[in-house]
């Protein structure tokens, strides 16, 4: 079991990504060989749940691209089956305050860590891979470095945290979530109002501080570069249902 992502950004190196929202096994696969280095199966947003998630991580490891899910909420459920299914991590939503990180951390950290159920499921094929059959201890510890746990500023309550948060072991980055954030700073879409801005900031020099990474959404592609320049270890670019579309409308445009 190997994060490639998490192995990549502690080497200093960028990482790239999507979220997933076609609901298409094939869609993901082909994210993988387009060379992105990361897919984010959107459960929160998107329709899906446990079975149909299980098939796009499938996809995502047969095509060598890392799959992470967005999970609907940071209930226990929520958190232990999308890894139980494979998720190489998770960002999770509408974080409100250090106790629901803690709460998440249980949830999805095995002992000593947190309290994450034990059970030979798909994600670790059924205790066959040789992590897994070198006994639990060995088993726990592989799982607790290389799954993520992502929690996601969006809120008031977590962005007045965040120095906190980001100092909880078991917390391994953050992911900026600029479209509610924004709208939770009375900016909604306003990424260029200095309160935006600062609040973005403070996350990243709040990740940077603690020695964990910083993740963000990135909605056009300029934006891309900016992000990395500004420090952030990982963007996450739009959705493969929106860059599909608009790569066909551009070449509509351009053949007609």
């Amino acid at each position: 079991m190997k994060n490639k992502i998490k192995e990549k950004m502690l080497k200093g190196e960028k990482t790239l990504g999507t979220f997933h929202v076609m609901g298409s096994a094939a869609a993901v696969e082909c994210l993988g060989y387009a060379g992105l280095d990361y897919v984010v199966v959107d459960s929160e947003h998107g329709p899906f749940d446990v079975e149909s998630v299980q098939t796009y991580i499938r996809a995502a490891k047969l095509a060598g691209i890392t799959p992470l899910v967005r999970v609907k909420d940071g209930h226990r459920n929520s958190i232990l089956k999308m890894l139980d299914v494979g998720a190489m991590g998770l960002i999770i939503p509408n974080v409100q305050s250090v106790k629901d990180v803690k709460d998440i951390i249980k949830y999805g950290k095995y002992f000593p860590i947190g309290e994450r159920g034990i059970a030979p499921t798909s994600g670790s094929s059924f205790w066959y891979t040789d992590y897994a059959s070198q006994g639990l201890g060995h088993y726990f510890e592989v799982s607790n470095n290389e799954t993520l746990i992502i929690p996601q500023c969006e809120t008031l309550g977590c962005l007045e945290s965040i120095d906190e948060i980001v100092g909880l072991n078991g917390v391994d980055g953050i992911f900026v979530g600029p479209f509610d954030l924004s709208t939770a700073l009375g900016k909604p879409g306003q990424f260029g109002a200095a309160e935006v801005k600062e609040a973005i900031k403070k996350i990243l020099d709040a990740c940077k501080k603690a020695g964990k990474f910083a993740f963000i959404f990135a909605g056009t592609e300029p934006d891309i570069q900016k992000d990395f320049e500004m420090g952030f270890d990982s963007v996450a670019y739009s959705m493969d249902a929106i860059v599909l579309t608009e790569a066909f409308k551009k070449i509509i445009a351009n053949t007609k």
